[in-house]
């Protein structure tokens, strides 16, 4: 539910859209995320009004899906948490989603039965929002829903709420903790600000500080903050400004201000000194992390180094990628961006140093290289380049109505940090006008010192002491301002949350079919939204087909296409798609492989032009497999680190067995030694078996027409041909099920959660059956208030979550039921899966006629608004290729579930078999190896990393 700022995550990643702003855990604010389109492009327009009791509302209409994004920010996050208060942000967060006094209950039921989608909250250093979107016909629900919060919550937070969503809290922590460089975003909040600095502390505090939280204390927390005077709303999608304006006086206009909170002054807190610091964790490689202190959002500085970030290091072909992977050969992903916060931001360089490499010499060049920038400034085409990144991003992030950085997202961000909901205009202004010149004072003004430097080192982990629980200083709430007022409400909450009654029509795109030259079949969805063109060849060869290969054959072919093609090196290659705007890329999967791009409208001939060379002619330069190969080598070192990934590499080996095509790791990476042992003639030997252009299928969602697509991809694909004999169909041979149940344990010294699997073989994605499990399993943990979740998290609060779920395959699919649990509760937690599982397969525990009914609407009301996005769109038709359906076959899924009962699903259930459950459990052995043996839950092994025996010493 809560998703806080995943301060590791990739800053590359973060510049290139503003669409991603949020999902990055707010890493790239909007005024300094957003591209830079010429004037009149792109834009996302806006109208707003103010509700005499202070709550301002932002209206953007966009009526292509029957959806309203209903998007709420409140002007509070960990930076306004006084000392013993850390955490109170995010705790309340968490208290938000439990219920309000007309709604007792969980907050999420009367959406998932209304069909919407995008659902979540976050909070981070300055905000916490809320959002969903929902059917048009819903919008009703989702204010009175979101109102009832507002002003009605504090009768539904008891002791028993609290300390339930403390544990839950405190489990999310533990599981950021259990990461590999788990530690370091503490770590570095700690350094980079003062104590007393409103960042010195985590967005999540201190377990000291939430276990001395009182309920008093939680109460007037929301008395202060949570206020209509202290937020935003803004509402986007199939809504005008009328409507808005007579809907939230309705549901908010009676709800009384909050006190108003003056915010923090602006503190960037600049260093005077460079500092540095190196701690040990339970890494596979070195990572260097170097960070400065720089202006904040809403500066045209922060949008600035948006720029300098992505020519040192946001792209392949960055400055650093250049250097320290391409050239040098010393790190193995590196990348510089910018963290951008209310009071100041941070501007960060990360390297990951290859094994055997002194991170030493990775720092002196990542400083070599950032002098270099810094005295001479970027070059004309780098600045270009830059801009076009941002450009295309932004273009393809506003498609986007709602979610995790969408155009709802985008104007609340703006409102909230500037007071201005059109503040990314000038933004975009700034970009656009930006001089290499602009970019070296830049650098010299904000990098000269003061930066901090971390280094990771494999080693032991010690654990980071928790700060004591501090004494909040006597606090009385201020008086309101006089100046809000109420409005009288016409709504009686006594009757409960409104009726949806009905719901938009299910509508997808008019698929229609061409044949190229070369014999590939392509299916076009026109979208004329934005002017982008997305095409995606979809070949046989997933990972099944490295049956007889080295393992990761497959994957790492694919990744390979976009390494230079045609004779221009990887370098060349990917500058000369950054300068189109153009996204490339190839990857397999279990059954198939994918090589893609997105293309700007006006860029789309030169765009298919790269394309065509990367699908027909890759380099595979020995130079570029050597480099991916270390690269990837340590990406299964990564993979092995992380509990889940680790999990996800062991599972399929014992679910289906040696030999068998889906027994490789889930992730499809291979092993460090069949990595190393492959060859460019391996490499080449996939591509001339599978990727093939006579039976295959290219998809095209996007601005563009049959009429001219075609001969398009005719001049640039017509007259491709398959090389040699084709391979036959991989051959996918039935796995029995275990004739009882095992136990696999993966220890993970120092670890303070466990990860749980529960797993087993069903049948596949194209059994007839397969719509009627899927219910079944949505209704056993496949959605936020099923039973698992309910159970683990909301009752127990041993975990931060419990879900399971089924993958897609053309053989059997590997059903798993899963949770990250705290260490002291693992075999407890065991036993509860266990009883969940057994109970309901077996009967006792059947599905309830609600439980049933409420799957249905979550999955038949929600699809009128699950193809907002054309690569929703593309990802629909991938599936009706790769299995076979018909083209209404998201109308007759739709049907069937309509007609499902509940003794179908109850006979749907019977397809788990308790007796025949894998179970892996990922954790520190020496606290959990002997309470789990004593459950009897089978008989137990423990493996090692690759999944053999360990031998007993």
């Amino acid at each position: 539910m809560s998703l806080l700022r995943p301060r590791a995550l990739s800053y590359r990643t973060s510049l290139l859209a503003l669409a991603l702003s949020a999902s990055l855990g707010g890493l790239v604010a909007a005024p300094a995320a957003l591209a830079a389109p010429k004037a009149g492009q792109v834009d996302i327009p806006y109208q707003e009004f103010t509700l005499p009791n202070g709550l301002r509302v932002v209206v953007h209409t966009d009526r292509k899906a029957p959806i309203v994004a209903v998007n709420i920010w409140y002007h509070v996050g960990s930076k306004d948490e006084p000392s013993g208060r850390s955490g109170f942000a995010h705790l309340f967060e968490h208290l938000m989603f439990n219920g309000s006094e007309n709604h007792p209950g969980e907050y999420f039921e009367p959406f998932e039965l209304a069909g919407t989608t995008d659902q979540n909250g976050t909070t981070n250093t300055d905000r916490t929002n809320y959002f969903e979107n929902v059917p048009t016909t819903a919008l009703d629900m989702a204010l009175w829903m979101e109102s009832d919060r507002m002003g009605h919550l504090l009768g539904a937070i008891d002791q028993k709420t609290l300390d339930e969503q403390r544990g839950v809290v405190q489990n999310e922590k533990r599981q950021g903790e259990n990461q590999p460089y788990g530690q370091v975003w503490t770590k570095l909040a700690e350094t980079m600000y003062p104590e007393g600095h409103p960042y010195h502390h985590t967005v999540i505090g201190s377990m000291n500080d939430l276990n001395a939280a009182k309920l008093e204390d939680v109460k007037t927390w929301f008395r202060t903050w949570y206020g209509p005077n202290n937020a935003v709303l803004v509402l986007a999608g199939d809504i005008d400004l009328a409507t808005a304006k007579e809907k939230v006086a309705k549901y908010f206009g009676d709800i009384p201000a909050s006190p108003t909170m003056a915010q923090p002054k602006v503190d960037v807190a600049k260093r005077a000194k460079a500092t540095r610091e190196v701690m040990q964790d339970k890494v596979p490689q070195a990572r260097i992390y170097r960070v400065w202190n720089v202006p904040q959002a809403g500066s045209k500085e922060a949008d600035q180094f948006q720029l300098l970030a992505q020519v040192l290091g946001g792209s392949k072909s960055s400055r650093l990628d250049k250097r320290l992977v391409h050239e040098d050969k010393l790190a193995d992903n590196v990348s510089a961006g910018l963290d951008v916060q209310q009071l100041g931001s941070n501007f960060v360089i990360t390297a990951d140093v290859k094994q055997g490499i002194d991170p030493a010499k990775v720092e002196a060049i990542i400083d070599e290289e950032l002098k270099k920038l810094l005295a001479n400034g970027p070059s004309d085409a780098e600045l270009a380049q830059a801009r076009t990144v941002f450009k295309a991003g932004f273009i393809r992030g506003i498609e986007r109505i709602g979610g995790f950085g969408g155009k709802a997202d985008a104007l609340a961000e703006c409102t909230i940090y500037t007071g201005n909901p059109g503040c990314f205009r000038e933004s975009l202004a700034t970009l656009d006008a930006t001089t290499p010149a602009d970019l070296k004072a830049l650098g010299a003004k904000w990098l000269d010192t003061g930066d901090h430097t971390l280094v990771v080192t494999p080693g032991q982990r010690t654990a980071l002491p928790e700060a004591p629980a501090g004494t909040p200083a006597p606090f009385t709430l201020p008086a309101v301002d006089a100046k809000y007022t109420t409005t009288p409400s016409t709504v009686d909450r006594s009757k409960g949350v409104p009726e949806t009654s009905t719901f938009p029509e299910l509508k997808f795109p008019k698929l229609e079919r061409a044949t190229l030259k070369n014999g590939t079949t392509v299916i076009l969805a026109e979208r004329h939204d934005i002017p982008v063109v997305q095409l995606s060849y979809q070949f046989g060869g997933g990972y099944s087909a490295d049956l007889g290969r080295k393992p990761g054959t497959a994957n790492f072919t694919l990744g390979l296409l976009d390494e230079g093609a045609a004779g221009i090196g990887a370098l060349d290659f990917a500058n000369k798609a950054e300068a189109l705007g153009a996204n490339l890329g190839a990857g397999a999967s279990l059954d198939g492989s994918t090589v893609f791009v997105s293309a700007l409208k006006e860029n789309l001939d030169p765009s298919l032009a790269l394309y065509a060379d990367m699908l027909r002619r890759p380099n595979f330069d020995q130079k570029e497999i050597d480099r991916v190969k270390a690269s990837w080598i340590a990406g299964i070192g990564q993979e092995k680190a992380r509990p889940s990934a680790l999990a996800n590499r062991v599972l399929p080996g014992l679910l289906y067995g040696e030999g068998h095509p889906y027994a490789a790791p889930s992730s499809g990476t291979g092993t460090e030694a069949s990595i190393a042992s492959l060859t460019r003639d391996d490499l080449i030997a996939f591509q001339h078996a599978w990727l093939r252009p006579e039976k295959a299928t290219l998809i095209v969602v996007g601005d563009t027409t049959l009429k001219e697509i075609v001969p398009l991809l005719d001049k640039h694909l017509g007259d491709w041909k398959g090389e040699g004999p084709a391979p036959a169909a991989v051959t996918l041979p039935a796995a029995p099920l275990p004739s009882k149940p095992r136990v696999f344990l993966l220890d993970q010294p120092g670890a303070v959660q466990a990860n749980i699997y529960a797993a087993q073989l069903v049948p596949s994605t194209t059994d007839a059956g397969a719509t009627k499990f899927d219910i079944a399993n949505s209704v056993l943990g496949g959605e936020f208030s099923s039973r698992l979740n309910m159970n683990l998290r909301e009752d127990k609060h041993w975990a931060y979550g419990s879900y399971s779920g089924i993958n897609g395959a053309l053989g059997q699919r590997t059903w798993r039921a899963q949770a990250a649990v705290q260490i002291d509760k693992t075999a407890e937690s065991a036993k509860e899966l266990q009883r969940e599982i057994t109970d309901y397969a077996d009967g006792k525990a059947p599905p309830k006629p609600a439980e049933v009914a409420k799957i249905q609407a979550t999955e038949i009301r929600g699809l009128p608004g699950a193809y907002e996005t054309g690569a929703a769109v593309m990802g629909t038709i991938a599936g009706i290729v790769r299995y076979g359906r018909p083209d209404d076959y998201v109308f007759k899924r739709k049907a069937e579930i309509e007609g499902l009962t509940v003794d179908q699903v109850a006979e749907a259930a019977k397809t788990l078999k308790p007796e025949a459950l894998t179970w892996v459990v990922v954790g520190d052995l020496g606290k959990i190896e002997a309470p789990v043996r004593a459950l009897n839950l089978g008989e137990a092994t423990v493996l090692d990393a690759d999944g053999k025996p360990v031998q007993k010493k």
